[in-house]
């Protein structure tokens, strides 16, 4: 069987339902004004500037959570490009006196438009209780506040709840940062690369391997239902599809599949896997159902058909195909009827991967001696080209369908050198490029949905 690292599980909350903190008094007495909000709809925008307190605790263990919680709650928001953390040395009000009320012309006078302040608290069960508010300083008015039970290594998890629950209400969409990334980890030679599964927090944090390299593994894929992971490995020559669930550390073979197999990727409701398999020398797309493990094969030509994505309702599939002559996209319903073609631009397309949203397509295009990284509605209008480079390549999608993560791989020199692969993200403004650290070289990211 296949080698693999043991993987310790996230810590889960152990009372996962927030309890609305409600300051009625204060509510009351608030000055009826326009909300603060920002708008993500028309592309790029000044990052608002958001003042983030340390959260005040009484003892040792409170005092040192409290400023770790900021902190990633700070980190997690100034990535998004949307925010612009206020420098704490500027900071009028301690945290400590928050407790009270804030002072709102404090934090004005720093030109901060929204305040966030918290508090930890140690429970004689050894869990910790985690509140936050979040404060329009200028409407001098509560926005939200929420309060969570957690036990005291969740404290990383709970920081990206709290800073999804501020991004939502202050954009009006779902955050993505209580989210995960499993990625190709590799090292070695380019001749000879050694390739492992591999997960990590959205932020790079609490990095695991899954795999020990002893087998190359492939194109990894998460469920949208579960935390699982589809990917593809060559055990022993062979390609073989697996499931690994990431909770359990449980992990399944779906089957051992002749000639090659490309890609799989689950359906919208987890219970199938889409994937391309070459028989007879021809690659066709084909469907499995995990229950039964029956396959369906649903295009039938002489073309290479490759690299389905499921629609988010399950209705369609975008897939690459030759079958026009170059490499293009192409749509079909889910039962491999009403093929059409949806890319018209020069160059060639590949890896294409349906926005959560429904709304774009996102996809891989080499053109004029280069890659790039770009998005097309599903209709293939609206071509819009986010990141190039010598080679970047697989997009995935971030949970809310407002960012892309890739990877960028580096030329080698004439001796085998160099050849450096990173992953990055960027919005879908194509600004706020960033690379997401690792450890080692990394390929073929896949984004998890939010964590239940």
């Amino acid at each position: 069987m296949m080698g693999k690292a043991t993987y310790a599980p996230m810590a889960r909350l152990l009372a996962p339902v927030a309890v609305l903190l409600c300051l009625a008094a204060v509510l009351a007495a608030a000055p009826a004004q326009a909300e603060l909000r920002i708008n993500i709809i028309e592309g790029r925008s000044e990052p608002m500037p958001i003042a983030i307190t340390d959260f005040h605790g009484a003892g040792d263990v409170d005092v040192r959570v409290g400023r770790q919680l900021a902190e990633v709650i700070s980190a997690d928001l100034e990535r998004s490009g949307l925010f612009k953390p206020v420098d704490r040395r500027a900071f009028i009000q301690s945290a400590e006196s928050l407790s009270a009320l804030p002072r709102f012309g404090d934090w004005r006078v720093i030109n901060a438009q929204a305040l966030v302040q918290g508090r930890v608290q140690s429970l004689n069960d050894g869990r910790l209780r985690v509140e936050f508010r979040l404060w329009d300083v200028f409407a001098e008015q509560q926005m939200v506040g929420l309060a969570y039970h957690t036990v005291p290594d969740n404290w990383r998890r709970v920081a990206h709840i709290i800073a999804d629950a501020i991004y939502k209400r202050i954009t009006g969409e779902s955050g993505y940062f209580d989210t995960r990334v499993v990625y190709i980890a590799e090292t070695g030679p380019q001749t000879r690369r050694v390739k492992r599964l591999a997960i990590m927090d959205q932020d790079g944090a609490n990095h695991r391997f899954l795999t020990d390299g002893a087998d190359l593994v492939l194109t990894p894929r998460f469920s949208p239902t579960l935390q699982e992971i589809t990917y593809l490995s060559y055990y022993r020559n062979t390609p073989r599809v697996y499931v690994f669930n990431i909770d359990t550390g449980r992990q399944e073979v779906l089957g051992d599949f002749p000639g090659m197999t490309f890609a799989p990727r689950f359906s919208p409701d987890g219970k199938r896997v889409i994937m391309s398999m070459a028989k007879d020398g021809n690659s066709e797309i084909y469907t499995m159902d995990l229950r039964t493990r029956a396959v369906r094969r649903l295009t039938d030509h002489s073309a290479i058909d490759t690299s389905p994505c499921y629609s988010p309702d399950g209705r369609q599939i975008v897939f690459n195909s030759d079958r026009g002559g170059t490499q293009q996209l192409y749509v079909m319903d889910a039962d491999g009827g009403g093929v059409r073609r949806i890319s018209f631009g020069d160059g060639r397309y590949a890896t294409p991967v349906w926005s959560p949203r429904g709304d774009l397509i996102a996809f891989t295009k080499f053109t004029g001696g280069r890659f790039y990284i770009g998005v097309m509605r599903q209709d293939g209008s609206g071509e819009r080209l986010l990141a190039e480079d010598f080679l970047v390549e697989a997009p995935t999608w971030s949970p809310n369908g407002r960012v892309l993560m890739f990877f960028r791989q580096q030329p080698t020199d004439s001796k085998g050198g160099g050849g450096e692969s990173k992953l990055y993200s960027i919005d879908l403004t194509g600004f706020n490029e960033r690379e997401i650290k690792t450890p080692l070289d990394a390929s073929d990211p896949a984004w998890s949905p939010l964590i239940p």
